[in-house]
């Protein structure tokens, strides 16, 4: 049984969109999260395996790693000239 609230680094709020205004905690079995911005509240059960994973600048995949035509750069030497 964890009471301490912490906040989710990376999370977004779904009501008004701050970024890291998020924080979570654990009481008598089920999961809190609330906005500190709004008044954005949620309560989900703990043992609930069917909820998907909120989205987050960290497990997004960026634009640059979605590009697969990835060529090395060559430097030239600018004081070699043929």
């Amino acid at each position: 049984m964890s009471s301490v609230k912490r906040f989710i680094a990376g999370v977004t709020c779904p009501r008004c969109a701050a970024m890291d205004r998020i924080r979570a905690w654990e009481q008598n079995g089920i999961r809190y999260r609330e906005c500190v911005s709004c008044d954005f509240f949620e309560q989900l059960p703990i043992e609930d395996e069917s909820i998907p994973e909120l989205s987050t600048r960290v497990n997004q995949v960026r634009e640059e790693q979605k590009v697969q035509d990835i060529q090395p750069v060559r430097i030239l030497d600018p004081g070699k000239r043929k």
